[in-house]
């Protein structure tokens, strides 16, 4: 009797040269499914399939993602920019509104949470991404661009905030159903540096936009409709420009969609499915990793608000710059933004690891955060209160390191999105929380007249220290948990090592030497015997 492989061959084979292209078209789907195992441990793909398959997906994806990401930092974060160039007069904001306008978006995130968990799982990409990318946009162009008063600000931010919630979660997902393991630490890293580059672009255009005086539009208002209709053309452009997964990718041919499919299986974390599954979401509730994982997401963007909300401000009131210096001084920030996210990432890349660079970045803004507090707000320290600033910029590299870490750790789809609504929820939170403290009370400097220990920026230092604590926590938590899987296996009369093929740089197809057919199943990391956790 023929081996599962040999029949798997030449059943390939056979839909290859005799069956019409709509036929393979539909195994590709049922592969990446889990629902046609005898193609489970066949190899189909080779390392020249391999290079050629995740070319075409850097070309059509992952430019999708860097291109949205961009417009998604940018319209988020000029109100930051903005806010230098007379909004606060402009709107006639007063006391804490400044603040509101900028939270009230993540207040939306929160909310909206449950729902985009429902959605990443139930709905198509190519369906989602149009409409949310669109409806941003409006609200950007037609909400922000034609407010001039503090409540037509909030209302439209608001909305802004609830169209931009599955974001993060829906490109950590794709990310993680296009590439392998060893893929994707650099890919997240692609998209989230976009980040640093539309704080690079953003800030002359914004201050090209600032020598601009209209009778009938304010200078924040320009800069809104220019960002929103640009963010509408590209959101109606999207249906086009997306895949909804491998196995349905339009820029592949039915036999390469088959090949994309199989390079995946040695993640181990399944590719795609449609079905809600609560017993993921309990599993994801009860285990400390993920506990662990939505501290530091909080404590992580408490410190990354710091700059996109208040970075021009601290400029001018903390540093004693100008309007416009303040906003030019961004570009080298938004540089650094970039550049340490892509390094921090290959670093990553390079040697398997995430947790010690995690670590030393966390130790870079600490660093920052500690200049700024430590030196006294005089022109004569503006040079060390500036460095301490721009170390601040490293902060953006922890987010997709903490993305990728987290997507390598979990498995399961609906396990997936869960963890990665719960990093927006967590992000959101952590961006509530700066505004706090950061009140309008303690401006210009942010420090109590009556209790001078009393510093939003001692604050912010404290919640990095705890969140270089619960970096070093969750490495010992992941340590022991790789030992209790390898028992797991041993236990269960398989071998207690094997080789991860999803982490080599070199591809390597994973087929029953490593149960190859768990890979597209949707399992969550605790039921996969085969699933390896990573530090």
């Amino acid at each position: 009797m023929a081996s599962t492989e040999e029949k798997a061959t030449t059943a390939h084979g056979e839909r290859s040269s005799n069956s019409s292209t709509d036929n393979a078209a539909g195994l590709a789907v049922a592969f990446e499914e889990g629902k046609d195992p005898g193609l489970s441990d066949a190899h189909l793909c080779s390392e020249a399939d391999n290079k050629r398959i995740l070319r075409k997906t850097d070309i059509y994806m992952l430019s999708l993602l860097c291109m949205v990401y961009f417009l998604q930092s940018a319209d988020k974060g000029i109100i930051g920019l903005t806010a230098v160039y007379g909004l606060k007069t402009d709107a006639k904001l007063k006391g804490n509104d400044y603040s509101n306008i900028g939270n009230i978006g993540y207040y939306a995130q929160l909310a909206v949470q449950p729902i985009a968990a429902w959605i990443l799982v139930k709905a198509r990409y190519r369906q989602v991404l149009p409409v949310i990318i669109t409806c941003w946009g409006i609200s950007v162009a037609g909400g922000l661009g034609g407010s001039r008063s503090y409540a037509g600000l909030l209302a439209s931010r608001f909305f802004l905030g609830a169209f931009e919630a599955a974001v993060i979660p829906l490109f950590s997902i794709i990310t993680i159903a296009f590439y392998r393991r060893s893929e994707q630490p650099f890919r997240v890293a692609c998209w989230y540096s976009c980040y640093g580059l539309s704080t690079l672009l953003s800030a002359p255009i914004v201050y090209g936009f600032g020598r601009v005086h209209s009778h009938t539009l304010y200078r924040y208002q320009i800069v809104y409709l220019f960002f929103g209709l640009l963010t509408i053309v590209i959101g109606l452009g999207t249906y086009w420009w997306a895949h909804d997964s491998p196995g349905e990718a339009r820029y592949l041919s039915p036999e390469d969609r088959l090949k994309a499919v199989d390079r995946l299986k040695a993640n181990q974390q399944g590719i795609v499915s449609h079905k809600f599954n609560w017993k993921h979401v309990w599993e994801a509730w009860l285990e400390p990793k993920y506990w662990l994982y939505m501290i530091m997401v909080i404590a992580v963007n408490a410190g990354a608000s710091v700059s996109s909300v208040f970075g021009s401000i601290i400029l001018q009131n903390l540093a004693g710059f100008t309007a416009d210096e303040a906003v030019l001084l961004n570009m080298p920030f938004g540089a650094l933004q970039f550049f340490s996210i892509l390094l921090a990432s290959w670093l990553a890349y390079r040697f398997k690891r995430k947790s010690p660079f995690l670590l030393g970045l966390v130790t870079i803004v600490i660093v920052g955060v500690a200049l700024m507090v430590a030196l006294p707000k005089t022109k004569a320290n503006k040079g060390g209160l500036l460095a301490g600033y721009y170390l601040i910029a490293f902060v953006y590299a922890i987010n997709p390191l903490l993305i990728s870490w987290m997507g390598g750790n979990c498995a399961g789809q609906t396990k997936k999105a869960i963890y990665y609504t719960s990093f927006n929820a967590g992000n959101s939170i952590g961006n509530i929380i700066t505004p706090y403290i950061f009140d309008s009370k303690f401006a210009p400097q942010y420090v109590s007249a009556t209790s001078p220990s009393v510093n939003a920026l001692k604050g912010i230092m404290i919640i990095w220290c705890i969140l270089w604590g619960v970096v070093v926590a969750q490495i010992f938590l992941i340590t022991w948990m790789q030992k209790k899987k390898g028992d797991q296996r041993e236990a269960a009369g398989l071998p207690r090592e094997f080789v991860d093929y999803s982490m080599d740089g070199t591809f390597h197809e994973a087929g029953a030497e490593v149960h190859g057919e768990n890979g597209l199943a949707d399992m969550t990391d605790k039921e996969n015997l085969y699933f390896r956790y990573l530090l």
